[in-house]
């Protein structure tokens, strides 16, 4: 039996109440009234495509759920989703890898929307040195779960409970903001693992002002400190680079960034 196909008020009110956004409120933060958003909901007014990309835009719609919305209106898509191996995309997959690139000798990987492993630079791999489960490095690598996961790095994070809610709470906001069931299932299945005591026994001296989450891992050259920055496309009109993100590793102190210096120049 075939579900009957979703009007454009059912997307617009999904994604107005997942923003928890009444329909004055939005329409006040639309710029638009509330008695038009309200003959777009109920089915009695069709927006321009224009106007729809606008609403769409203040309502933080991901580019995948965007053409949806436009098929519903009567419009076609206007988000194309390619393979980064697409030839259209060249430029963009090669300013990824020289992002990768000149972050060495320090680790940086990019990954899609479900946190899959798309590309790393040669520093990363000294760092998985002492994973467990092996499995956990063959393709698709999900770098949430290898993080995580007992056989993974989480034996070596120092700072585990601390990393791991950090983690979590990074993709429980990624949830809210897309309602990707695929990350559901992902932060069910994390959770789920064991979670470690609430505070370590021997927390190292450090103090970042409360800016960054540290990671510290203990590799075979010893403890690791590192901070991480995410970095996006800013204008993409791909659905691909629109879910891709840079996550690139700084050291956290003077020894960390000494040790990957020493790394990359004897690996």
């Amino acid at each position: 039996m075939m579900m009957p196909a979703r009007s454009l008020g059912d997307y617009l009110r999904e994604w107005r109440q997942r923003r928890r956004l009444s329909q004055l409120e939005f329409a006040l933060e639309a710029e638009i009234s509330q008695r038009h958003l309200s003959f777009i909901e109920s089915g009695r007014a069709l927006p321009s495509r224009d106007m729809l990309m606008h609403i769409a835009e203040r309502l933080g719609v991901p580019l995948r759920d965007r053409n949806p919305m436009l098929l519903a209106a009567g419009f076609a898509p206007v988000f194309p989703e390619r393979s980064l191996d697409d030839p259209a995309l060249a430029p963009a997959r090669r300013a990824i890898d020289l992002v990768l690139k000149g972050h060495e000798p320090f680790p940086a990987l990019a990954v899609d929307r479900h946190w899959t492993l798309i590309a790393a630079n040669a520093a990363l791999a000294p760092l998985l040195s002492g994973v467990a489960d092996i499995s956990l490095l063959e393709p698709p690598v999900n770098v949430l779960r290898l993080s995580l996961h007992p056989g993974g790095l989480a034996p070596r994070i120092l700072n585990l409970a601390e990393w791991r809610a950090h983690l979590l709470e990074r993709l429980r906001q990624q949830i809210a903001a897309s309602g990707d069931p695929t990350l559901s299932a992902l932060l069910k299945e994390l959770s789920a693992y064991p979670a470690p005591p609430a505070h370590r026994p021997n927390p190292t001296d450090r103090d970042y002002a409360g800016i960054a989450v540290p990671l510290e891992l203990i590799t075979d050259a010893g403890r690791l400190s590192f901070i991480s920055t995410t970095t996006v496309f800013g204008t993409p009109v791909d659905v691909t680079l629109s879910e891709l993100a840079i996550e690139s590793f700084f050291p956290a102190d003077q020894r960390t960034a000494d040790v990957l210096r020493e790394m990359m120049s004897t690996g």
